[in-house]
């Protein structure tokens, strides 16, 4: 592979690759602890509506929603989505609701007696969310998070559908100048692991702060 197809494609495609991680994990997590925390409302409307978004995001796949949301949504607005923003908004959405599972669990498995803390101090039910219930259940979070970012950043690979230039998409096109595959799609892995493997250093450093925080120590 020559320096030229490495400079105009593949770091390209890296960078396009850290980006839509990025977005789409953001969107990810402001969608998991809005959602994940009305699944523990105590109004049955919220939970109901929260319940639904989670099994209709979970059971579809982000691949078809992708695709729907650049092919079939346009016409019915009468506005065009960029293939980023498309990607970014259905991976997103769809790893979201997997991640309000998370924070659902997470809160319910804070003990009875915080809460029960936060009636006697007559917190209202936002102060005990923010101040009890949260920083003890965003610790428990991270590693299923951590597992959960990994997902998505190899779930930026079904971007390449849509021509973005992501670095699937950049090995696909090296594969077609080169007449070679296994140098590039080798590479291409090496590149998934190194990404992954910083997400999981992060994460777990994360997970350390967070919990130190709390007197635990993570080993």
């Amino acid at each position: 592979m020559t320096s030229g197809l490495w400079q105009n494609w593949v770091l390209p495609g890296i960078w396009i690759t850290v980006q839509l991680t990025l977005y789409s994990a953001a969107l990810a997590t402001a969608v998991a602890f809005g959602v994940g925390m009305a699944r523990t409302h105590r109004s049955k409307a919220v939970r109901f509506l929260a319940a639904f978004y989670t099994e209709v995001f979970r059971g579809t796949s982000a691949l078809v929603l992708m695709f729907w949301l650049f092919f079939v949504l346009p016409p019915l607005l009468g506005w065009q989505l960029v293939p980023m923003w498309a990607a970014v908004l259905a991976l997103g959405l769809s790893y979201g609701a997997y991640g309000a599972e998370i924070v659902r669990g997470a809160l319910n498995a804070v003990a009875p007696a915080q809460r029960e803390a936060g009636v006697a101090l007559s917190f209202t039910p936002w102060q005990r969310m923010r101040l009890i219930l949260l920083p003890q259940a965003v610790p428990e979070t991270i590693p299923s998070f951590c597992n959960l970012a990994v997902e998505l950043l190899k779930g930026t690979a079904l971007v390449s559908l849509l021509g973005v230039g992501d670095v699937s998409f950049a090995a696909y096109l090296v594969r077609l100048a080169t007449q070679e595959s296994a140098q590039i799609y080798t590479v291409t892995l090496v590149i998934y692991f190194v990404l992954a493997f910083l997400i999981t250093r992060s994460m777990k450093a994360l997970e350390r702060k967070t919990k130190a925080n709390l007197g635990v120590v993570v080993k």
